[in-house]
C-alpha cells in the first residue's frame, strides 16, 4: 500500500478560506495520522463546481488544549477539537476544477473528498496539473 503523503481538505466557507491562508492554521475534528512534512490540497466551492484553491504542509497538529487562548476560543466557537499548523500555504493562481483532474471519473462528489488520502503520485500529479512549478515539502 502507498505511504500517504497527503490528503485533501474541503473548506466551506469563503471567511474559513480567507483565514486558512491568512493564518496558515485549519481547525478540524477530522481524525487521521496527520505528520509534519504531508501535503494538504484545499478544495473549494466555486461557481463551476469544487476546485482546488491551495495548498500548504503540515507542520504540526494541536489539540484544542494546547492552543493559545484566541485559538482555543476559535476552535470552541467553531466545535473543532484540533488545529493543523503549516510550514507554509499558497493560495493557487488559478482554482483547478476537480473535473479537470484524474478524479473527474470518480463517484466522489462534495464533502466526500474531505479526507480523501493521497499518495506521493497523487500530490505531484494533482500540482502539477495546478501550475505548481518548483515544489518543495521542505521550503
Amino acid at each position: 500500500m502507498p505511504r500517504v503523503e497527503g490528503y485533501i481538505l474541503r473548506i466551506v466557507g469563503q471567511e474559513f478560506a480567507d483565514h486558512v491562508f491568512d493564518m496558515a492554521i485549519y481547525y478540524t475534528n477530522l481524525s487521521r495520522k496527520w505528520s509534519s512534512g504531508q501535503v494538504i490540497l484545499f478544495v473549494h466551492k466555486s461557481e463551476l463546481g469544487d476546485a482546488f484553491i491551495g495548498y500548504g504542509v503540515i507542520e504540526g497538529v494541536l489539540k484544542k488544549d494546547e492552543l493559545c487562548d484566541q485559538e482555543r476560543v476559535a476552535c470552541e466557537r467553531g466545535g473543532w477539537k484540533m488545529a493543523i499548523e503549516f510550514k507554509y500555504v499558497r493560495k493557487l493562481e488559478r482554482p483547478l476544477l476537480i473535473k479537470e483532474t484524474s478524479f473527474k471519473n470518480s463517484k466522489l462528489r462534495g464533502r466526500f473528498f474531505h479526507g480523501l488520502q493521497l499518495d506521493g503520485a497523487q500530490v505531484e500529479n494533482l500540482l502539477r496539473k495546478a501550475g505548481v512549478r518548483g515544489f518543495d515539502q521542505k521550503s
